[in-house]
């Protein structure tokens, strides 16, 4: 894989590879990262919905005080969750026409990181919650524990490494 060099016909001002301002990069990286947030807030959304109903049924009486413990703790990281997801849209909307476009995207990937580590934690404590009522710790503890080395794997260290290897100077034989 060749990365481009850039310097194209913008004076040097060009992003690495592209032929890009400063304010188009923006632009192009807040539509990206747009996208990766209409895919990631529809199932948090829907998540955290279900969350909220599961404290109205009728065997949630019948929890005990550690699995009621940690349904708040699961309820409690959706909402952060939901909060760190939609923080680039408020980001956005009040910031808009400030000229900080740039600085706006780099926000915005930082909630969004932020929201992708919470979203780890929700799913690791809803899971928790269900397979401890489904079948009991011994079952419960190792599946989330396989699950968040999955989700780590896959939604961090890969694209570290993918990152760093993009990031490695070329060596020639």
């Amino acid at each position: 894989m060749t990365r481009g060099t850039g310097g194209g016909s913008s004076g040097g001002s060009a992003a690495p590879g592209r032929d890009e301002t400063p304010e188009q990069r923006a632009d192009r990286r807040w539509g990206e990262l747009l996208q990766e947030l209409r895919v990631v807030q529809t199932g948090v959304q829907i998540l955290f919905g279900f969350l909220l109903t599961v404290a109205f049924q009728q065997r949630f009486g019948q929890l005990s005080d550690s699995n009621r413990t940690l349904y708040i703790v699961t309820v409690t990281l959706g909402a952060a969750t939901t909060g760190a997801l939609v923080s680039p849209v408020s980001l956005h909307r009040m910031l808009t026409g400030r000229r900080l476009k740039p600085e706006t995207v780099v926000w915005a990937s930082r909630f969004m990181v932020a929201g992708l580590i919470l979203l780890v934690c929700t799913m690791a404590a809803a899971l928790l919650l269900v397979l401890r009522v489904a079948g009991g710790d011994t079952v419960a503890i190792p599946i989330v524990a396989g699950m968040v080395v999955w989700f780590g794997v896959a939604w961090f260290v890969l694209p570290a490494v993918a990152r760093r290897r993009a990031m490695a100077p070329e060596v020639s034989e």
